[in-house]
């Protein structure tokens, strides 16, 4: 009878325990079916305002907001090629109110960067791959270019060009690296800390070549503000269709898209992740974002957390090998 009434009360104990452990799984998953309730969710901008980084935040926000039901603020964070931006993303408490729109310099930093305030892995939750884009090598209208051919020629002489970049370990910077080392050119490469400075430069003349994601530079292509020269992707692009690419000007199997993403921090939990995720897949198709970043050169590529993950750790791996074997540093700029 002792016996019987000890396995009575371990079974009664179990009972309760799986009960208080089912409880509180619908809980949490209750408080996950609420988001977004609490508060307004922030969308920190990696880089300053005027570059593609902000402006792809802010076009994605009111279609976010409509499809959240929630206010959506676009706070800029600038500095240190996104890494400043990127640290308050890790330091915000991992409840799906604060994320993060970064560029390509992501995958460049934890190779560039001598000790990084986070753990690029660990400490950052992917949640999507917003697009890819062609990088846009374009000239100042006093700079005396006015095509790629008479650059390269010009460079092949022996003459010294500058160029601009949003900042050290950039795609815009890498890719034109690439480009001065394999053909031998002499290029100076002038690091600035975003794409609104940059941009600025280029167009009062004080920086000969600017390289930047054609997101940023084709409205001042379109004003006549800036000379397109080459982009950077394999295919030419519908929004400068008689922009040659590096690959057709002597350079076969060049390609260097620019990209960016959206992070959240480390902890968010999963379900939080997926649900941004899918609510950032909706904003993606709405008409109006859509079409501006079509208008832009960037092409949408979205899909689910993984897809994100996969590509980004693909570029910390293509251009971190490069930083590394051409030993990029940013004390040597």
């Amino acid at each position: 009878m002792l016996h019987l009434a000890k396995m009575a009360k371990r079974v009664l104990f179990l009972g309760l325990f799986t009960l208080g452990a089912a409880s509180m799984a619908l809980a949490q998953t209750a408080g996950v079916g609420t988001w977004p309730t609490q508060k307004p969710i922030r969308i920190i901008a990696v880089f300053p305002p005027g570059g593609s980084v902000d402006q792809v935040a802010r076009v994605l926000a009111p279609a976010l907001q409509s499809e959240l039901k929630q206010n959506v603020i676009v706070e800029n964070i600038g500095g240190a090629s996104g890494v400043i931006g990127t640290a308050a993303l890790t330091r915000a408490d991992a409840d799906g109110y604060t994320f993060a729109v970064v560029f390509d310099t992501h995958g460049v930093n934890p190779s560039l960067k001598d000790k990084l305030p986070y753990d690029t892995i660990k400490d950052i939750a992917p949640v999507i791959l917003i697009g890819t884009s062609p990088m846009v090598l374009v000239a100042s209208k006093n700079s005396g270019i006015t095509s790629f051919k008479q650059l390269t020629e010009m460079s092949k002489a022996g003459k010294p060009f500058s160029y601009g970049s949003i900042g050290i370990g950039s795609l815009g910077h890498l890719s034109m690296a690439r480009l001065a080392k394999q053909a031998g050119f002499d290029w100076n490469h002038i690091p600035y800390r975003g794409g609104g400075p940059l941009m600025q430069d280029a167009l009062g003349g004080q920086v000969q070549l600017a390289v930047g994601s054609e997101f940023l530079v084709k409205p001042h292509v379109d004003s006549g503000g800036v000379i397109p020269l080459v982009i950077t992707t394999a295919k030419r692009t519908a929004a400068l269709p008689n922009v040659p690419t590096v690959s057709e000007s002597g350079f076969p199997g060049f390609n260097a898209p620019a990209w960016w993403a959206v992070l959240a921090p480390g902890k968010t939990p999963p379900a939080i992740v997926d649900a941004m995720n899918k609510a950032l897949n909706k904003a993606l198709k709405t008409p109006a974002v859509a079409e501006k970043f079509k208008s832009q050169g960037i092409e949408v590529i979205g899909g689910t957390s993984e897809t994100a993950r996969e590509f980004i750790g693909k570029q910390i791996g293509i251009w971190g090998k490069f930083v590394i074997e051409n030993n990029i540093k940013e004390a040597a700029q």
